[in-house]
């Protein structure tokens, strides 16, 4: 979990770093596009393996609730 963690910060600074060099709105926008891409992708995946190293320790109640509210949150995304 902590090297997709890690190789999403590498991917956001390094867009921060193409934003600079090429000093451009319009290039700026589509490099932004592409990380809105990326955010959410990589939640699902750490969220996705966090669950699944702990799925022997919750009930089915439980996971049930995490889920929703995992769902909610990408829900609050689209508002």
């Amino acid at each position: 979990m902590s090297m997709i963690r890690f190789i999403s910060g590498m991917i956001e600074f390094t867009a921060a770093l193409l934003m600079f060099k090429f000093n451009s709105r319009e290039t700026a926008f589509q490099i932004n596009s592409f990380l809105a891409l990326v955010g959410p992708t990589v939640m699902i995946l750490v969220t996705s393996l966090g669950l699944i190293g702990l799925a022997g320790k919750f009930s089915l109640l439980q996971m049930g609730v995490i889920i929703v509210g995992v769902t909610l949150i990408f829900i609050g995304m689209k508002l």
